[in-house]
């Protein structure tokens, strides 16, 4: 699997996010006590911004109407067989890298 540098650690506070866009997708990268998920930014409800919404440990709620996600593996907690893709990230030094 090869791997583009998208980020920079120092871009992304902890317990915050950042989106980025990546092959033509709009995805949310965030740093969770100091490790990194990557998600869809796009609520599979109505297309909500997840990178904009409330973190809880590791789910994040979409800010326009609720639906909530698991960052690990983009399940659905609020709507079971719902799932945003997620995306395998690596850090090498200061740098997050995505799966091509």
């Amino acid at each position: 699997v090869d791997f583009i540098e998208v980020a920079n650690i120092k871009e992304i506070p902890e317990n915050q996010s950042k989106i980025i866009e990546h092959n033509g997708k709009q995805i949310a990268i965030f740093n969770i006590n100091r490790n990194f998920y990557a998600i869809s930014n796009v609520c599979l409800h109505r297309g909500g911004p997840i990178g904009e919404g409330f973190v809880n440990e590791f789910n994040v709620t979409c800010p326009l109407h609720g639906w909530q996600y698991d960052l690990k593996t983009g399940q659905c907690n609020t709507t079971p067989g719902a799932k945003l893709e997620t995306y395998e990230l690596k850090i090498e030094e200061d740098k997050i890298l995505i799966s091509a």
